[in-house]
């Protein structure tokens, strides 16, 4: 790909480099100092972030495979190239006012001059010529007026390609977490379809009871009410992850039977419990897509100021014209058929009602209200941090105690089924205990789910690594 780039160095205007400590990784537009730390750092160690792949960490070929597809034929990431390549055009247009503008004519004309506009009157005179000529116009960039201007688009290109890295971001996690949330309904469905061949088991033994008169038809009754209650569940997941694969196929930029074959195929959900390298938090500076976007787009603004106040200075331009005319064509290189002009000129605009001024001062508070947007952007992404390391380890937390959940839950019903064919204890305990055991591995599944998909988000969050 043409524009392969995700983490734009800022050089000169963020970070001096990677071995600078994070005091001096400031952005002059910060209005308070950045925090020395993250509040929550059980799972990340603070260093520099490395501009890698970070969702080959869950060792996950297909995910692999989904994300370059979808980098390859996205069409949010194809417009992001359109637009950064409309820029750059922009920048071509406006360097283009270094230079002069030519033009050439050629021409004939016919004249015929009435003689009745005079008293007495005269004949009428016929007159015709054939012209070849050339013009050059030509703004002299003496007060540096078409140099800001280029500044200018410049700065906007950058952010076009700041937005580029930011929809990549965008993409890779979107992918991500749809995938994710994929693999927790297939094992959701895996775990509905233990739970079924474990409930038809337990119908067959209650069955056998009432048959040998050890046991009622209450019995079976409601352990066909618990195997007909986790089926009936299927119907749901089966469309639910046919909906995910949809959601990917958009993504990918692919029609969904084209997906179906690889995805269907499910093994087990990938390793949510990993340590990040989330990075202190100046880091974002430079990391996060949306803080270098806004910082572009100040020097955009700022270069507007610029491009303002040349307008207050006079403008040296240099015109000239060169041709040729002549009755016939053959007389048109003679003698006396030679014409030309050069017309250097100062323009300087005087009075224009402050136009000028109003529009610098309005530059000037675009820059401003940017400088907020730019704080804000940040205080956002340390936020959006904060709370991702916060959910992360929280639901590590959950997930392990959710775990001895289901290890009693288990227990309880296998002793609950051992005494009721024993006759010991009544079937609704045995009920109880599917039903526990069923529901505690669901809400294991949805943990898992869920620390996948907050484990992204804190990519996401931390600005996300590309590696091409």
């Amino acid at each position: 790909m043409k524009y392969q780039y995700l983490l734009i160095p800022i050089a000169g205007l963020l970070l001096l480099s990677s071995e600078t400590s994070a005091q001096s990784q400031v952005s002059p537009y910060l209005k308070d100092e950045m925090p020395q730390s993250w509040q929550m750092t059980q799972q990340c160690y603070q260093t520099l972030p490395s501009d890698d792949a970070w969702w080959r960490t869950f060792n996950d070929p297909v995910l692999d495979s989904l994300i370059n597809r979808a980098v390859a034929n996205n069409y949010n990431v194809a417009a992001a190239i359109k637009r950064i390549e409309m820029a750059g055009k922009v920048v071509k247009e406006a360097q283009a006012g270094y230079f002069p503008t030519l033009s050439a004519s050629a021409g004939w004309s016919l004249d015929r001059q009435s003689g009745a506009t005079v008293k007495p009157a005269v004949r009428t005179s016929n007159t015709s010529s054939f012209s070849l000529g050339a013009t050059m116009n030509w703004e002299i960039d003496v007060f540096g007026r078409v140099k800001a201007n280029v500044n200018s688009r410049k700065a906007a290109y950058n952010v076009a390609r700041a937005d580029y890295d930011a929809v990549m971001v965008s993409l890779c996690a979107n992918v991500a977490t749809a995938y994710m949330q994929l693999r927790t309904c297939q094992e959701q469905l895996a775990v509905a379809t233990a739970h079924i061949d474990s409930q038809e088991r337990v119908v067959k033994i209650t069955e056998a009871r009432y048959e040998a008169d050890l046991g009622d038809m209450l019995d079976v009754t409601q352990a066909r009410i618990v195997l007909y209650g986790t089926q009936s569940s299927l119907p749901a997941l089966y469309a639910q992850i046919r909906t995910l694969m949809n959601t990917l196929s958009i993504l990918l930029g692919e029609y969904p039977d084209s997906l179906v074959l690889s995805l269907q195929e499910y093994t087990n959900m990938p390793n949510y419990k990993q340590t990040v390298a989330a990075g202190v938090p100046s880091d974002l500076l430079r990391r996060r897509p949306d803080i270098v976007e806004s910082e572009f787009q100040l020097a955009e603004y700022a270069a507007n100021i610029g491009v303002a106040k040349k307008d207050f200075l006079p403008v040296l331009s240099l015109t000239g014209s060169i041709g040729t005319s002549a009755h016939e064509i053959g007389g048109m290189f003679g003698d006396h058929s030679l014409s030309y002009s050069v017309a250097p000129q100062l323009s300087w605009t005087i009075f224009d009602g402050l136009a000028r001024n109003y529009r610098t001062a309005e530059a000037k508070l675009q820059f401003e209200a940017a400088i907020d947007d730019y704080n804000l952007t940040v205080l956002n992404a340390v936020k959006e941090v904060d709370n991702a390391l916060l959910n992360y380890n929280s639901t590590l937390e959950a997930i392990e105690l959710q775990k001895k959940v289901v290890n009693e839950s288990k227990k309880s019903l296998d002793l609950s089924v051992d005494l009721y064919k024993s006759g010991l204890t009544a079937f609704s305990n045995v009920v109880d205990g599917q039903m526990n055991w069923l529901e505690s591995q669901n809400s294991l599944v949805e943990l898992e789910g869920k620390a996948l998909s907050t484990l992204i988000s804190l990519y996401q969050a931390l600005g996300g690594g590309w590696q091409y």
